[in-house]
């Protein structure tokens, strides 16, 4: 059932039928899931349900778009780990605590972007950029999951070191988990190729109960989940926060990439109006409640929000739906006590496998190698500064700045020609203060390789921007032409640049 042709505005108040459907759907998914992305996170699995649970309803009082699903993720959870190993060991107290500081400065920084109306700023991230830390990301879920499936209950500490331990020691594999996760992979990856309604994660958790229970050795276990409700808790670490300001305020913004791809391309399909700062401010007020009641950093799931989407979701009210269907599974969750970890990690190896993007770093290069050094680059340092992926991420910023300024440095050149006494000559690309220092030194050159020349026109059509520091130095060198005794003009100022080029003063114009 999708739906489609029957779609109400998603400013309608009242949540339908449809959306009672839909987020009953998803939230069939969502629970086993929510689990195993807080033990990803370093928490314990019960943390993921409160966190499925008060996220979705926390979003959908201020969601932009109707489709999208909030809640725990693999690549937020991921950057959670990366920012909290170094100050507590997972699991514990400390872990927790600092875990819901995180996700308030998150909520906080978002909250602010919306306020503000930044939501532009989703757009800053390059996609090689993306491309390179998503798969270095994914990269490193998988192997963080490797023991897990695999049935190890104690691996070596270190992502990529516990993974390639795990690879070197088959002999330790607990077979049984080994043939729970492939068939648990199976499931999800193939009915999620079938139909998006397809419960692949539904199913396959069922398989693990029951095998669980007829099984005499089942492997590690996900163990007791208690029935309590979340609480509000305001007795935070404050004094990690210096220490979490630069992890949260990357997982904020990084994390935002996925919730504006998401909202974007359904508000395509459907002709609706998106606005990513109101987005902002749904998602920065469901990290806040999150981060109150004992969970951690939230995102937007494309998966979740496919589902949502087919089962044919009419009102953002289809997300609080899904909180409320697990809240109320909160006081019965001990039922999946017996479900044996296997299952959990294979449901996260499955759910990141897509986004380990090869070709499209691939691509990158082939198309423009600077671009590709860029996705190529943040791919090498995501894996090489894990658990500190923040960090890679702010190499893979600056790269593309340093790309974008170079390319933009590069672009500025000068055609010229000389007819008897005539020197013309024609920037083209952009002047701006990078690119300023090159045409000043382009235009003396051919002034002084063009002797027999007594006027010079400087034609400004090719420029396509011109900024202050750009306009300064172009009335600078006609100063200093004009002192060898030269003739010197501009014509064809760009419309944009007409005024600063009247506010700086020291050009001679023939149209300006």
């Amino acid at each position: 059932m999708t739906g489609h042709a029957s779609r109400v505005p998603a400013t309608r108040r009242l949540p339908t039928g449809r959306d009672v459907l839909a987020g009953l759907s998803v939230a069939l998914i969502l629970i086993p899931a929510s689990m195993a992305y807080a033990e990803l996170a370093g928490l314990p699995g019960q943390r993921g349900l409160y966190v499925a649970a008060v996220a979705p309803l926390a979003a959908a009082l201020f969601a932009s778009s109707p489709y999208l699903q909030t809640g725990p993720v693999a690549l937020t959870a991921l950057l959670t780990l990366g920012a909290l190993v170094p100050l507590a060991d997972p699991m514990t107290a400390d872990y927790i605590a600092q875990a819901g500081l995180l996700a308030v400065i998150v909520g906080v920084t978002r909250l602010a972007i919306g306020l503000f109306r930044s939501g532009w700023i989703s757009y800053l991230l390059s996609q090689p950029m993306l491309n390179g830390f998503m798969s270095a990301a994914a990269v490193l879920i998988i192997a963080s999951q490797l023991p897990g499936a695999v049935g190890i209950a104690g691996a070596e500490p270190g992502v990529l070191r516990g993974a390639v331990s795990t690879l070197a020691n088959i002999q330790s594999w607990h077979l049984p988990s080994v043939g729970l996760s492939a068939v648990t992979a199976m499931i999800v990856i193939g009915g999620r190729r079938l139909h998006p309604l397809v419960p692949g994660i539904l199913i396959a958790t069922a398989i693990g109960l029951v095998f669980s229970a007829l099984s005499s050795d089942p492997g590690p276990l996900v163990g007791d989940i208690h029935g309590s409700l979340p609480a509000f808790a305001f007795d935070l670490p404050w004094a990690a926060f210096p220490t979490l300001l630069l992890p949260g305020v990357v997982i904020a913004v990084v994390g935002f990439a996925d919730v504006a791809s998401i909202s974007q391309v359904y508000a395509a399909k459907e002709r609706q109006h998106w606005d990513p700062s109101r987005e902002f401010v749904g998602q920065g007020v469901a990290n806040l409640v999150t981060g109150i009641t004992g969970g951690f950093p939230v995102g937007g799931s494309f998966a979740r929000s496919s589902v949502n989407y087919v089962a044919g979701a009419q009102t953002r009210w289809s997300g609080a739906i899904t909180g409320l269907a697990v809240l109320a599974f909160l006081p019965v969750a001990n039922f999946l006590s017996p479900l044996p970890r296997a299952v959990l990690a294979a449901i996260v190896i499955s759910a990141v496998a897509g986004l380990v993007r090869i070709p499209a770093m691939a691509e990158s290069w082939r198309i423009a190698r600077p671009q590709g050094v860029v996705a190529w680059g943040t791919f090498a340092a995501t894996l090489i500064l894990a658990p500190h992926i923040e960090q890679a991420v702010l190499f893979g910023v600056l790269a593309s700045v340093a790309v974008h300024l170079w390319r933009e440095m590069m672009s500025l050149r000068v055609v010229g020609s000389v007819d008897g006494e005539l020197l013309l000559l024609r920037p083209e690309g952009v002047l701006w203060f990078g690119s300023a220092p090159f045409l000043v030194q382009e235009v003396n050159e051919r002034v002084a390789t063009s002797p027999d020349a007594k006027r010079v026109v400087l034609d400004l059509s090719g420029l396509g921007r011109i900024d202050t520091t750009g306009a300064l130095a172009l009335r600078d060198l006609l100063e200093d032409v004009r002192k060898t005794g030269l003739e010197i003009v501009v014509r064809d100022v760009p419309d944009h640049a007409v005024g600063l080029v009247q506010s700086v003063g020291g050009f001679e114009s023939n149209d300006t």
